[in-house]
């Protein structure tokens, strides 16, 4: 495994750890490589929206946090 997946291995689980509420995955485009990162909600205490797609893991986490926050608001 290239240093690279082995990084993006260790945010996805770093992501699955940080937002227990939503499932994330890696996209595969239709070459074979990944893709977007992808975050489908499993608990509506997490977020509002059901499914989240960036293209980068930092963009996918702010997007998560943010959805904790619209969440909370929901839920007070």
């Amino acid at each position: 495994m290239s240093t690279r997946a082995q990084l993006d291995e260790q945010e996805l689980g770093r992501l699955r750890a940080d937002f227990a509420g939503w499932r994330i995955w890696r996209a595969v485009r239709r070459d074979g490589g990944l893709g977007e990162w992808v975050a489908s909600l499993h608990d509506p205490r997490a977020g509002v929206e059901p499914t989240l797609m960036f293209p980068s893991a930092q963009l996918l986490r702010e997007a998560l946090r943010g959805q904790a926050e619209k969440a909370s608001v929901r839920f007070r």
